[in-house]
C-alpha cells in the first residue's frame, strides 16, 4: 500500500465541484425560556449521485456513515425557520436544505475519493451548533446540568425512532467514529455507543491506550490533516479485504476530473 504514502491531498475549490453538501438545521425552545441552534444530520453526496427530490436522501442507504463531536461551522445556504418545543423533540420534522460545508467535512470528501463512495452521511454525538470545541464542551454540559435536557443529542432515547432510520445503511457500511479525544466528551460517547455498538461495523483512528477515543478528522497541523486522511483509508481497505468486500467495491484511486 504505498501509494497510499502518495495521496494528493485533495483541494478544497475541487471538492467542491464534485460533492453536494445537504443539511438538516433546526432550533429548540427549553423549557428555560433559551432556545439552541442545532443540526441533527448532513448528507454528502458526489453531484452525479444527487437525486431530483433531496429529501430522499433521508431514506438512500449511504456508503458510510460518520459520527463527529458536534456541527461546527457549516451553514445553511437557505433561510430555515425550523423550530421545536424541547416537549415535541420526538416529533421533530426532518427536512434537508443545501449547505456550505466547513473544512472538516472536506476531509470527509477526501477519504470518500479515495474509497469510491458517492454518499456519506454526518451524524453527531450532539446536535449543537458551535463552532468552538472548548466552548460546545462548556454548552453541552450547562444545558444538561442546569435544564435536565439530553435530547441535543440523536442518541437519547427520546430519539430513539429517529435515530434508527439515519443509522440506515449499506450491508457492511462502516460507521466512522471521529468525535476527538476529550475526556469531557465521555457521557455523549457513552450515550452514542450504548446505541450502535451492538448492530455495527464501527471504525475509525483510536487514540492509543483508550477505550472509545477517536481522532478528529481536523487536527491542528497541515501535514496531520493529510495524516488523517491516509491511515483512515489504509483502514479502510485493511478492513474492506478482510471482510471480502475489495473486490466487490472500489476503494482505489478514482478519476477527479
Amino acid at each position: 500500500m504505498r501509494y497510499l504514502q502518495l495521496l494528493e491531498f485533495i483541494p478544497a475549490e475541487h471538492l467542491k465541484k464534485r460533492f453536494e453538501v445537504f443539511g438538516h438545521f433546526y432550533s429548540v425552545d427549553l423549557k428555560s425560556g433559551e432556545t439552541i441552534d442545532c443540526r441533527s444530520v448532513l448528507e454528502i453526496v458526489a453531484g452525479q449521485r444527487r437525486p431530483s427530490d433531496i429529501g430522499s436522501l433521508l431514506d438512500d442507504a449511504p456508503d458510510a456513515i460518520f459520527i463527529m463531536m458536534n456541527p461546527g461551522s457549516s451553514t445553511p445556504l437557505v433561510e430555515v425557520e425550523n423550530v421545536v418545543s424541547e416537549d415535541l423533540i420526538n416529533q421533530l420534522e426532518v427536512s434537508l436544505v443545501p449547505t456550505k460545508p466547513d473544512t472538516t467535512q472536506y476531509q470527509v470528501m477526501r477519504v470518500m475519493h479515495y474509497c469510491g463512495w458517492r454518499h456519506v452521511r454526518v451524524l453527531n454525538i450532539s446536535d449543537l451548533r458551535d463552532p468552538d470545541s472548548g466552548n460546545f464542551v462548556e454548552r453541552y454540559i450547562d444545558i444538561e446540568r442546569r435544564t435536565g435536557f439530553p435530547a441535543h443529542s440523536l442518541f437519547a432515547d427520546d430519539r430513539s425512532i429517529e435515530l434508527r432510520r439515519k443509522l440506515n445503511r449499506k450491508p457492511e457500511a462502516p460507521i466512522v467514529c471521529a468525535w476527538g479525544v476529550s475526556p469531557d466528551l465521555d457521557p455523549l460517547i457513552e450515550r452514542c455507543l450504548s446505541k450502535v455498538t451492538v448492530t455495527a461495523r464501527l471504525t475509525g483512528l483510536k487514540k492509543p491506550s483508550t477505550e472509545n477515543k477517536y481522532f478528529h478528522p481536523l487536527p491542528t497541523l497541515h501535514k496531520d490533516r493529510e495524516q488523517w486522511v491516509r491511515n483512515l483509508v489504509t483502514l479502510l481497505r485493511v478492513s474492506d479485504e478482510s471482510i471480502g468486500l475489495i473486490n466487490r467495491r472500489s476503494c482505489c484511486l478514482p478519476n477527479r476530473h
